[in-house]
């Protein structure tokens, strides 16, 4: 259930919601097309239509249709192009909006990966800094990209294994950069 069928069961137009919750007839319309509604919209919009909050919350989260074959398959995706700079932020993110899975956990994938690319790429630069500064072995370099690839491969792995078994990310971010 979502907010168009909640307003429809307490037969409100879009106008008549808008006017209710104070909130504005376009950024209603962006909710029911699938915008997830944040702090004050939430709160004016559940006193509007008679639930709490947690219901609100709820009826926006059980509208997504999840495919954890496929979010599996999403996460999986980035390990086999780990090596390609940005690949395995651009694999994951086409398959997600191909096989229409726009969802918290794939949004967590793909966070966690861009994460990852920003982080790995700043421990490279600093290693190939600290390389010439103390005059450091020229395969160093590569050691650490090797690490790097290799550690990103198992979190992609132990997070793979974890959505088959709990339907869920083991590594997880606080927030979403998508």
């Amino acid at each position: 259930m979502n907010i168009k069928t909640l307003r429809e069961q307490k037969h409100l137009t879009q106008e008549d919601l808008a006017k209710e919750s104070g909130i504005s007839i376009r950024t209603i319309q962006r909710i029911e097309a699938g915008q997830e509604p944040k702090g004050h919209t939430a709160k004016a919009l559940a006193k509007a239509l008679g639930l709490d909050l947690v219901a609100i919350n709820n009826t926006e989260k059980t509208t997504e249709e999840r495919n954890y074959s496929l979010i599996k398959l999403i996460n999986l995706s980035s390990a086999f192009v780990t090596f390609i700079p940005l690949m395995n932020i651009i694999v994951p993110l086409a398959m997600m909006y191909f096989g229409k899975q726009i969802n918290s956990i794939t949004k967590q994938i793909l966070s966690l990966q861009i994460l990852w690319t920003i982080v790995s790429t700043l421990i490279f630069f600093l290693t190939g800094f600290l390389k010439i500064t103390f005059s450091l072995s020229h395969r160093l370099t590569l050691w650490v990209m090797l690490a790097l690839i290799f550690i990103n491969v198992i979190l992609i792995l132990i997070n793979a294994a974890n959505i088959d078994r709990n339907k869920k990310l083991f590594f997880k971010l606080n927030f979403n950069f998508i």
